[in-house]
């Protein structure tokens, strides 16, 4: 009986009925098509080429949408270009001549009690000077909002006549998930405590215009909550002076959601990651006259000549009037207290520190030597460079102050190092060092 011959898929006799020679190589095209056909995860037609590339389009259009509408504004991805990517370790001098570009939207959301009264003032000669389109808002204590009043607030900026400079008390806003064009951001911090005491004494005494604006402010202050004693408020847990009170400064570089106003690692890498993608310039208030040659070296067009204007006296005088007047001194084992709840806040002002040195030393500016200070660098500002400028009658308040500084000097340094045993940090040691070697 004969045995059937085994046919070939493709029609006709198999050419190998018992298998293909062991180590022979196919004689022919028909073949290889049968070995390909044996591996289906290599079959394609032109309908399947055709959706390979169809995705590959879609994915690098995605790709450019998203850099377009949700990257880093392009002035700052010219300036990083122009400044190198290398450190101030590597760079032999300052940056050779060169015209930035124009950035026609800037957005200075200020934050409280950091200088920012002393910025407007400046801008406002500024604007009539080079003739920019100077934005404000009269809305001083709504910094948090709903989505609504984001987008409402980000097509308001939008319109505005160009070039302009915004500035209002509001946390960061993220134009481009709305669609617009995000805008350069510039803004100014200090030290938290600094800050925090700053702002504790203006809301129930106001400063040196004599408008008694204080009042106007909080009008519903009781007598006794408004001479409230500081130490009292901190050490008595008051809510004035706990968390998340003191967590202040953070939540206008992380943003409008709702986690960027709990204390915490998120709000606070949120916060760092904005201010490398979306702020031109995040300055200290410790060095204000630095912050104004960077801002008149980045931003020409609205920023030139400030520093003249600024060390103008009729313009210092002027200044004088926004100082916080009545500051007090806390207790040592206040200050201490006052550091732990605003771990997070220190965090991210060394980090702003570090990056804002940085920048300093491309630009050739050197900064300060830091060393043990006279007094504690938390409380008084050195005149005339750490915010608004003084006149002799506040001078006068500071001696007063420097008094009790001296009399303060009288406690155990004993009582410091055991304060210690709450943090070891070396921040807290540079702090028990400086109120120690006060004289």
């Amino acid at each position: 009986m004969k045995k059937k011959q085994q046919q070939h898929p493709g029609g006709g006799a198999d050419p190998w009925p018992h298998g293909a020679p062991l180590g022979g190589a196919p004689p022919g095209l028909g073949s290889w098509k049968r070995r390909v056909s044996s591996l289906p995860f290599l079959r394609f037609s032109l309908r399947d080429y055709g959706f390979c590339m169809a995705t590959l389009l879609v994915f690098c259009l995605g790709s450019l949408f998203y850099q377009l509408g949700g990257g880093p504004p392009r002035f700052l991805l010219d300036l990083r270009q122009y400044l190198g990517n290398s450190t101030y370790l590597d760079d032999h001098g300052p940056p050779p001549s060169k015209v930035l570009p124009f950035p026609s939207q800037v957005v200075y959301n200020r934050v409280g009690k950091c200088g920012s009264r002393t910025v407007v003032l400046l801008l406002r000669i500024l604007s009539e000077k080079h003739g920019f389109n100077l934005v404000t808002s009269d809305i001083h204590n709504k910094t948090r909002l709903t989505k609504n009043e984001q987008m409402e607030l980000i097509k308001n900026i939008s319109t505005a006549e160009q070039p302009y400079l915004f500035t209002r008390h509001v946390h960061f806003l993220n134009f481009s998930r709305f669609g617009g064009d995000q805008p350069v951001y510039i803004n100014i911090i200090r030290d938290p405590v600094n800050r925090f005491l700053s702002n504790y004494f203006f809301r129930r005494f106001g400063d040196w215009r004599g408008e008694q604006n204080h009042m106007i402010r909080t009008p519903s202050m009781r007598q006794e909550e408004r001479y409230l004693d500081i130490n009292e408020c901190i050490l008595e847990n008051y809510p004035e002076c706990s968390n998340p009170r003191l967590f202040y400064i953070i939540p206008y570089f992380c943003g409008q959601h709702p986690r960027c106003r709990e204390p915490g690692e998120w709000a606070l890498e949120r916060a760092k990651l904005n201010v490398n993608e979306n702020f031109l310039l995040v300055g200290i208030l410790e060095e204000l006259e630095d912050v104004l040659l960077l801002l008149e070296r980045f931003l020409p067009h609205y920023f030139k000549g400030v520093l003249s204007i600024y060390k103008d006296p009729e313009h210092r005088k002027l200044g004088n009037m926004t100082v916080t007047v009545k500051k007090t001194v806390p207790s040592p084992e206040a200050v201490q207290i006052l550091y732990q709840r605003m771990r997070y806040e220190y965090e991210f002002y060394h980090y702003v520190k570090e990056q804002f040195h940085l920048l300093k030393r491309k630009f050739g500016l050197k900064s300060r030597v830091s060393r043990p200070a006279l007094r504690p660098q938390f409380f008084i500002p050195t005149p005339l460079e750490t915010e608004e400028p003084m006149d002799d009658e506040e001078q006068d308040d500071e001696k007063w102050l420097e008094d009790i500084y001296k009399r303060n000097q009288q406690i155990s340094l004993g009582f410091f190092l055991h304060s210690l045993k709450l943090d070891g940090s070396q921040d807290i040691k540079q702090v028990i060092w400086n109120l120690s070697s006060m004289h």
